[in-house]
């Protein structure tokens, strides 16, 4: 009985451990199937290239003003009349059929000048969609790497966060170790409470701040991203700006002065255009007209004349729009030069914050800790020292995220006024 006993409780257990082993892998292989996807930066890109809606926007518009070269080329359809109706004689002795009818056919032609104006204002409406569609793509590129590392640095927050929260619950539970023995006083406890209560409110706020980027960042996708999904990549410290000088002579090719160019040569030829419809064409008509005994063949042109209107309302118009865009072009040359100076001081700002905390204070905040700490343990200085080098040492740290996501932003903030990549996105 005691032998079919143990044999018993050996299967029993084996089945155990069985069930076990089988509700692990389960568990396992239900937390890989619903992992959620990680995205580098390049396929983040690539995602937004091809479904953000203000691309497809932009190019739904290049699309609109390629189809109106087509029209600026098309000719006018020809007008065919047909008419018929009773003859009345009005002398006696009239012979042959009582009725007449009449047929023609008439055809309105531009002049080459007019069609050529109308051909060249469709063909600049394509060049400033195109340079729109290169636009809208370089902003929405620089508008998600920023988002991109935007979660980056704060999930490194995040992870930051929870670090300083389990450190201080455990920092907590041997100050209340010491209180119970009577080793330090009850105030320590209070004050570990504090930190503690303080930490766990950083986590939760910085876990809010990273779903709100996240939930951002895929605003500026595409919604066939799934809501839980995971990013992967670094901050590129490595990267630099080239001198000022060298970008204040690129300004000339940034991307927005092109379009705007683009569009004066459109509102000039609109203009040339607007003049040419004063006398735009003529129409040529041919017919035939018969009587009850007499037969007509009509061949004959028709040319407006502007005796009344001159076009001189949509003339002025267009000449108006041709000034209008050179004043857009003046001022935008001026904000690109001001922006531009503005972004390069606050980038070399952050390139000397990031370079001091890498030098020095990052060091200096963890050296600072480690003496606290020790001199802690050993009962030289109370718990109040050791939480001020702790919290000094997480404002650092979180000062030096910042000032590195800040040197980052500032590059794509000229990329995105000169219109090129100065970050480029590695596979």
């Amino acid at each position: 009985m005691h032998s079919f006993g143990a044999s018993e409780l050996s299967v029993r257990s084996i089945n155990s451990h069985l069930a076990t082993i089988l509700f692990l892998f389960i568990g396992l292989q239900s937390s890989i199937a619903y992992a959620a996807p990680s995205f580098t930066l390049q396929q983040i890109v690539l995602i937004a290239a091809e479904q953000n809606p203000a691309i497809n926007i932009s190019k739904a518009r290049e699309e609109s003003a390629t189809a109106s070269v087509l029209t600026a080329n098309t000719f006018g359809n020809p007008l065919f009349e047909i008419g018929a109706g009773p003859t009345s004689y009005r002398t006696p002795g009239g012979q042959g059929s009582s009725g007449n009818w009449g047929v023609a056919l008439s055809q309105p032609l531009d002049f080459p000048s007019v069609r050529n104006a109308r051909r060249v204002v469709a063909e600049n409406n394509v060049q400033v969609a195109a340079l729109g569609v290169e636009l809208t793509k370089n902003d929405v590129r620089t508008r998600v790497k920023s988002a991109f590392y935007d979660v980056l640095q704060r999930q490194a927050v995040l992870e930051l966060a929870e670090a300083d929260r389990n450190l201080l619950a455990d920092i907590r539970g041997r100050v209340k170790l010491r209180v119970d023995v009577g080793e330090s006083p009850k105030y320590e406890l209070i004050k570990a409470d504090t930190e503690a209560l303080a930490a766990e409110r950083d986590y939760q706020a910085a876990r809010v701040r990273v779903t709100e980027a996240k939930a951002y960042l895929r605003g500026l996708i595409s919604a066939a991203i799934p809501e839980d999904y995971s990013l992967s990549g670094d901050l590129p410290l490595a990267s630099s700006l080239p001198d000022i000088n060298e970008l204040r002579d690129r300004i000339n090719d940034a991307a927005q002065l092109k379009q705007i160019r683009a569009a004066i040569k459109t509102s000039e030829a609109n203009l040339r255009l607007q003049e040419q419809l004063r006398n735009p064409g003529l129409t040529v008509r041919a017919g035939v007209e018969q009587d009850p005994d007499l037969r007509q063949f009509r061949l004959g042109i028709a040319i407006p004349l502007p005796l009344w209107d001159q076009r001189s309302g949509p003339i002025a118009q267009a000449a108006a729009e041709v000034k209008e865009v050179n004043a857009i072009l003046s001022d935008r040359e001026l904000a690109i030069k001001r922006d531009i100076e503005s972004a390069y001081q606050r980038y070399l700002i952050a390139q000397q914050q990031v370079a001091a905390f890498e030098n020095g204070l990052l060091s200096q905040a963890e050296a600072v800790l480690k003496v606290a700490e020790a001199a802690y343990r050993f009962g030289e200085r109370g718990i109040l020292d050791y939480l001020d080098a702790q919290r000094t040492k997480r404002v650092v740290r979180k000062d030096y995220l910042s000032a590195r996501y800040e040197y980052i932003n500032t590059m794509l903030e000229i990329e995105r006024l000169l219109g090129y990549e100065l970050l480029e996105v590695k596979s």
